[in-house]
């Protein structure tokens, strides 16, 4: 992303943060797409205005994933607390003044949620979510769109992304083999999934 299209980001992010009452912006888009790095840096752009809030808190435990028999999917769209995504987005919506509220957040390395993990003060008048899901259209997801103000899809072409995101896994401690066998059989058909929410978007975000 060169940085004209960053600054065009950040000025509608900016324009969100700076509308009144509390609002939020979804990034969606595959695995690999850039949207937790985008995420970051609109936020920190912004300095102040906005907090980011992971869609990937809400990844369920991993001994609740074996006990479910789901743990070699993990990263599919059941494998997510999703009406608990929503409920916070919910409350998030509508801050108490003076109360804080602490979302979830990813250890990657740990690949696990973290409870409590980012405070979100009354104050912040924007919040910055990601993750695969937010415009998925099979049950429970579709109630994650209308709690947002802003939906972007980050579209990366496959051959940028696919590369990415196995140095990702390789990154965190998988070995060259199996991040490909994780890519193929896992991230792909998930990534399947989230490109048929590309057009629900209210804005698509060419990427690379």
């Amino acid at each position: 992303m060169d940085t004209q299209q960053f600054e065009r980001l950040a000025a509608r992010a900016r324009s969100l943060a700076e509308a009144g009452d509390r609002r939020i912006l979804g990034l969606a888009g595959p695995p690999g797409a850039g949207k937790s790095t985008l995420a970051a840096r609109l936020v920190d752009r912004l300095d102040g205005l906005a907090v980011l809030v992971p869609m990937d808190g809400f990844h369920l435990a991993r001994a609740e994933l074996e006990r479910l028999g789901r743990a070699d999917r993990k990263g599919a769209p059941d494998t997510f607390d999703a009406a608990g995504y929503t409920a916070l987005l919910t409350r998030l919506r509508t801050p108490e003044p003076g109360t804080t509220v602490y979302a979830p957040a990813f250890d990657r390395s740990l690949e696990e949620p973290i409870a409590g993990s980012v405070p979100i003060a009354p104050s912040v008048p924007l919040v910055v979510t990601e993750g695969n899901y937010l415009l998925h259209d099979e049950a429970p997801w579709p109630a994650v769109l209308p709690l947002l103000d802003e939906a972007w899809y980050l579209d990366l072409p496959d051959h940028h992304r696919i590369p990415r995101l196995i140095a990702r896994h390789v990154h965190f401690g998988k070995t060259p083999t199996h991040a490909e066998h994780r890519v193929h059989t896992s991230d792909e058909p998930n990534a399947r999934l989230i490109a048929r929410g590309r057009d629900r978007a209210h804005l698509v975000v060419p990427m690379g």
